[in-house]
């Protein structure tokens, strides 16, 4: 069968794939005017300069598709330190051009909502690009960059071994389709839907965070006591109501490619382990020899205890699951082992996401970005406990909760997972809409 038998009619065969016959394609460099950027740190910005500065790494961990200058808020700049810097305008493109992984490479987001009293520059390791003709309608480019054959065109010009980065010469050579203007409005519209549709689960689902993080604070001290119960608390050491053991410093010369797994702070995460993200084994010979008091047990409380940050302290707990063994512990991981007559281990998981904990931790800890603690800052901590009843009833509201969270979720991931289905339809014109 002939490569053109294969494309539906309506569509052409192009270098970057099949898209409708009306859609022009295009290089980077027949569209946008590559403008002049800033070169600034981060120890040039401030929070109050007249200015707006545009920093890569906030391409990369804040802003997505679009940046709205009116409505979120952006470093500033004294403007007499980015003389040579263009003016952005509404519509303008801003592409980081380099990144630590291929995921972020030439993470880009559209420029709005700036008045004619707003200077705003894009900084270092950036592109400013310029529609000159106005080929795309407002808002469309945001979503376009989202595009897998724009990301595959990119990795593939990409160079580095440890940081990746694309070129000005390069990009210019890159392929880009113009639909007709009309498609373009509504396919924009229709992903704007989608992207409202996302940010109201993630809306709420920080709210009903929020709302479990002040009940933790009222059940887990004490302040808000539930019916029927009326005993007094109990500060305790933890020693004295739980068990717990760091991992030990398995060698790098002691890794092989299968085996047991170890367990790595990096695998915890949003209260479950990803041990699929592992890469790192330990014999059986030596797992089950030397460290086999090492070994994770089904119903361990594990947590991280190296490079965590104060922000994600909760999200680095998680319970040990029969499906998880056979796992040996290794570095920056802590496992807990309550006393099943003293505490509830479903207590325990709660009160170690509690910003009681993260406080006492932190204040033992070394650190200060990344605090780094063992067994002998968590033998510091107190712990104010009710009887082992009243325990479970608490843990059983705040698991609700967690369950609540999770849910919702789940169907922000579902969400997520149709809008990108439907957004690499709609980009290649796969689903045409109508005008």
């Amino acid at each position: 069968m002939s490569a053109s038998a294969t494309v539906p009619e309506g569509y052409k065969q192009t270098e970057i794939g099949v898209f409708p016959k009306d859609w022009e394609i295009k290089k980077f460099g027949d569209i946008f005017d590559f403008k002049s950027t800033a070169s600034n740190s981060r120890s040039d910005l401030t929070e109050t300069d007249e200015a707006h500065y545009i920093h890569y790494g906030d391409i990369h961990t804040i802003f997505h598709r679009h940046l709205d200058i009116s409505k979120q808020s952006t470093p500033r700049i004294d403007l007499s330190l980015c003389k040579n810097a263009t003016r952005i305008r509404n519509g303008d493109w801003v592409m980081a051009d380099a990144s630590e992984d291929f995921s972020g490479i030439c993470k880009a987001i559209e420029i709005s909502g700036i008045d004619e009293d707003k200077s705003v520059v894009a900084g270092l390791h950036t592109f400013l690009l310029r529609d000159r003709k106005e080929e795309y309608s407002p808002g469309f480019k945001g979503h376009l960059g989202e595009a897998k054959f724009l990301h595959d065109q990119y990795v593939r010009v990409s160079v580095g071994l440890k940081v990746f980065g694309v070129t000005k010469t390069s990009l210019r050579d890159l392929l880009i389709p113009v639909p007709p203007k009309t498609q373009q409005t509504r396919i924009e519209e229709i992903l704007t839907q989608a992207d409202a549709q996302i940010q109201s689960f993630e809306h709420l689902i920080a709210k009903k965070r929020d709302i479990k993080q002040g009940a933790m604070q009222e059940l887990l001290t004490g302040k808000t006591r539930l019916p029927g119960f009326s005993n007094e608390w109990n500060l305790i050491l933890m020693p004295e109501i739980c068990w717990f053991q760091e991992g030990p410093g398995v060698r790098n010369t002691q890794f092989v490619s299968s085996g047991v797994k170890l367990l790595n702070g990096t695998n915890i995460l949003e209260g479950q382990l990803y041990l699929e993200r592992t890469d790192k084994y330990i014999s059986k010979a030596e797992a089950y020899g030397g460290y086999s008091h090492f070994l994770a047990s089904s119903g361990d409380i594990v947590i991280a205890c190296s490079g965590v940050t104060i922000k994600n302290f909760h999200k680095k707990v998680a319970f040990v699951k029969e499906w998880h063994l056979p796992l040996c512990m290794n570095t920056s991981t802590m496992r807990f082992q309550p006393k099943k007559d003293k505490l509830s281990k479903e207590y325990l998981y709660q009160y170690l996401t509690s910003k009681n904990f993260k406080e006492q931790i932190s204040g033992k800890a070394t650190g200060s970005a990344q605090l780094n603690f063992g067994p002998s800052h968590v033998a510091k901590v107190r712990i104010k406990l009710p009887s082992l009843r009243e325990q479970k009833v608490i843990a059983e509201i705040l698991s609700d909760m967690d369950a609540e969270i999770a849910a919702l979720e789940e169907r922000l991931e579902k969400a997520k997972a149709i809008k990108q289905g439907m957004m690499q339809q709609l980009l290649t014109g796969k689903i045409r809409l109508v005008d």
